[in-house]
């Protein structure tokens, strides 16, 4: 178990990081010094203001209306995930610090409650909506149009949720001690609390952090990262 979660959740945790950074640096400098066309890629009809050019970037973006009056049922199942996802972040976000508000109003105990509720909606969202991916890749007609890498990223978002949902519901680690171990790493004196590597979640812990640090190595040079040049994207196509 030691050994484990030290090659998971401490090497490779570093490892993916340097490698998600070079990488998505790289990614920019392309994007970067990539020669502008001449020619305008606006589409028809666009704003005439900056400001509505903006506007419609951002709905582009965040709402994709255009996939929605295409395809509505995936368009709500990424819809799903992706507020979900959201959620999910923010809520990882006390492994760095704890929030300073919510603590003060719902006292340690309701803390614990919300923080339950909410992970363990969000885990199970974005369960559904990968497994409804995955089975709209390998039973209906998008099947012909899928490639290996659509399963490699399907199967590491799997990982990534059935691990984490199973730290959540079947775990008793409380926040501190993931926080301690999360902290440990940023300030690169890292270690894993006692209370993870007994505990009954500290070979989920590891899995999950395995499927991270794959998904992380890997997210510069997949199709995914078009996530990130999105909002640049939508807007040369309003200018």
């Amino acid at each position: 178990m030691d050994t484990y979660l030290q090659i998971t959740s401490v090497i490779g945790v570093y490892v993916a990081g340097v490698v998600f950074v070079a990488g998505m640096a790289w990614r920019v400098y392309q994007w970067a010094t990539t020669p502008k066309s001449p020619v305008r890629l606006g589409m028809f009809p666009k704003p005439a203001t900056r400001g509505g050019r903006i506007a419609k970037m951002l709905k582009d973006t965040f709402i994709a209306p255009q996939s929605a009056a295409i395809e509505p049922r995936m368009w709500l199942f990424a819809m799903v995930f992706h507020v979900a996802a959201l959620a999910a972040f923010i809520g990882h976000l006390r492994l760095v610090q704890e929030f300073p508000v919510l603590p003060s109003l719902l006292g340690e105990e309701g803390m614990n409650s919300f923080a339950g509720w909410a992970g363990g909606i969000a885990g199970v969202l974005m369960m559904v909506a990968v497994m409804y991916w995955i089975a709209r890749r390998t039973f209906g007609p998008f099947k012909n149009l899928s490639v290996p890498e659509d399963y490699l990223l399907l199967a590491l978002l799997f990982g990534i949720i059935i691990m984490g949902n199973h730290m959540r519901f079947f775990g008793h680690v409380h926040a501190a001690e993931y926080r301690e171990w999360f902290q440990s790493l940023l300030l690169l004196k890292p270690h894993v609390p006692d209370a993870i590597r007994t505990s009954n979640v500290g070979w989920s812990l590891g899995t999950h952090m395995l499927f991270v640090n794959l998904f992380l190595i890997y997210f510069p040079f997949s199709k995914l990262v078009h996530a990130v040049g999105s909002l640049s994207a939508n807007f040369v196509r309003s200018e």
